[in-house]
Order: structure tokens, then C-alpha cells, then sequence
């Protein structure tokens, strides 16, 4: 793999469809590219970032119609959003990368990997899932309906449920952002349901085997949002993968163990690129 180095950059990407996505770079060393789950943010990943920089490229971006990046014509599949990301890694000159996924981004991770398994050194799917569950779909269902009738208990729930209760105790503050950024528009609406049709649907379980790369399967066990047997599933559809499964930490653990995570990141890189 090769190593880049760079000052931090923050690049307009525009794609086929119209859609302009913004992305950024920062740190030197193997590139690694952080996929963010249904919310879709960069900015998810930002306190991970001052770990990760000081040994790798980090990549990350706002999916398509998420925070500063437009939407665009093309259909909203996770193989869209999959190509998407090849899009930034192509935009910065990147051959491979490590790819971590969380949530959603575990699934796009997977379609980055099954469909272009040259560009993925190794991966890493944190909170993520590889088949189809009655969990799952039930749980959609319930969040779909509070999104088209109540937004804001939408936006709160998710943070209730995200979080491991004594984390969320000491910062309401991201209670109050995910209230007052809660999509209350039509528009807004649209994307997220179209995000949240787009994870239901995906299923490449049959075809994981085929991932021959590197593979990490994260999780927590008190995680509401994809419970650890949900990555005990994963795990066991990706032969020869490692497993690892926080004590608490809630879906959202790269948020409220930080340090854990990213410690355990780097610990895995190493001995992953060593192969």
C-alpha cells in the first residue's frame, strides 16, 4: 500500500449525477476511509480523528444530500453510496485503503469490498450487520413511521437508543443538536426515508464468504440500535474474520469510547498490514 501524507484538505467532489460531495483529508500514512452510518455525517467521525491522523490518511465525507453534500439524480442504493466513496478515494489519487463502515456504512464497506476488492487493503464493519433480521426490519419500521409523523421525537429516540445511558447523562448537549437538527422538512424527510429503504433492502449476506481481505467485526453488547448478535451473525458469515465486542458503549461507540475504539483500530492495522 501507499503511504500519503498530507495537510488537512477539505475538497468539493462533483459526481455524474449532479451530486457534490464534500470530503476531507487529514494526517499522513495508509489511508484509511471512515464510512458513517445512516446519519451520514463526516462530522460523526471527527473525535476520532485526532487519534487516527497521527498515523494514517484519514478520509472521510457527507454521504449524498448530507450535511454539505447535495443530493443528486442517481437512485439512493448502498452500491450508490458505495461508488460514492470509491469517488473520494479516487478524487484523492488513493489505489487502497483500509475502509471502516459503521451501522449503514458496515453494509456500504461491504459492497466497496465485494465489488471492488482491489481498492480495500482491509476492513473494519463497527455496529454493522450482514443479513437481514426480523430485529431489523420491525425497528424500521417503528423509526420510519416516527420520522413521517414526528421528526423530533425521531431525531431524540435515536439518541436515547445510540448511546449508552451514562455517556448521554454528561452530554446532553447531543440530545440538543440531534433536537435541533432534526429533519423537519419534506426534503429533509425524503433523504433520510430513502436512506432508511436503501439499508433495509441491501442484503449481500450470501456473497460475504467472498470477502477475502482483512476483516473486523466491532460491536457492544448493551447496542439497542444493532444488537451484538446481530456482529456475532456477521462474524460468522465472514470465515476467518475477528471479532471483538465491547462490555457497554451503546451503537454510537465510536462517540462514547473514543479511545477504546480508535486504540483498538490501530492495533488491528498494524497486524492487519503486516500480512
Amino acid at each position: 500500500m501507499t503511504n500519503h501524507s498530507s495537510a488537512p484538505r477539505v475538497e468539493q467532489i462533483a459526481l455524474p449525477d449532479g451530486a457534490l460531495l464534500e470530503a476531507h483529508s487529514e494526517g499522513a500514512g495508509a489511508p484509511v476511509l471512515l464510512i458513517s452510518g445512516l446519519g451520514g455525517t463526516a462530522g460523526f467521525w471527527q473525535p476520532c480523528v485526532a487519534a487516527l491522523a497521527p498515523h494514517h490518511q484519514v478520509l472521510r465525507l457527507d454521504q449524498r444530500g448530507i450535511g454539505k453534500s447535495s443530493r443528486g439524480e442517481a437512485r439512493c442504493t448502498i452500491d450508490q453510496l458505495a461508488d460514492d466513496c470509491l469517488a473520494v478515494l479516487d478524487h484523492f489519487e488513493i489505489t487502497t485503503a483500509l475502509v471502516v463502515g459503521h451501522s449503514t456504512g458496515g453494509c456500504i464497506t461491504q459492497s466497496l469490498a465485494l465489488r471492488y476488492p482491489d481498492r480495500v487493503r482491509a476492513c473494519v464493519m463497527s455496529g454493522a450487520w450482514g443479513a437481514p433480521s426480523r430485529h431489523r426490519q420491525e425497528l424500521f419500521t417503528v423509526r420510519r413511521e416516527m420520522l413521517l409523523h414526528n421528526p423530533v421525537a425521531y431525531a431524540s429516540s435515536s439518541v436515547f437508543m445510540g448511546y449508552d445511558t451514562a455517556w448521554l447523562n454528561a452530554h446532553w448537549a447531543v440530545l440538543e443538536s440531534a433536537v435541533r437538527n432534526a429533519p423537519l422538512t419534506a426534503a429533509a424527510q425524503r433523504i433520510v426515508m430513502e436512506r432508511i429503504d436503501a439499508l433495509v433492502a441491501y442484503d449481500q449476506s450470501a456473497a460475504l464468504s467472498k470477502i477475502k481481505v482483512p476483516r473486523l467485526v466491532l460491536g457492544a453488547r448493551d447496542d439497542l440500535i444493532v444488537p451484538a448478535f446481530l456482529q456475532e451473525e456477521l462474524h460468522a458469515l465472514l470465515p476467518s474474520s475477528d471479532l471483538k465486542l465491547f462490555d457497554y458503549g451503546g451503537h454510537f461507540f465510536p462517540v462514547s469510547r473514543t479511545e477504546l475504539f480508535t486504540t483498538t483500530l490501530l492495533e488491528w492495522f498494524r497486524k492487519s498490514l503486516k500480512h
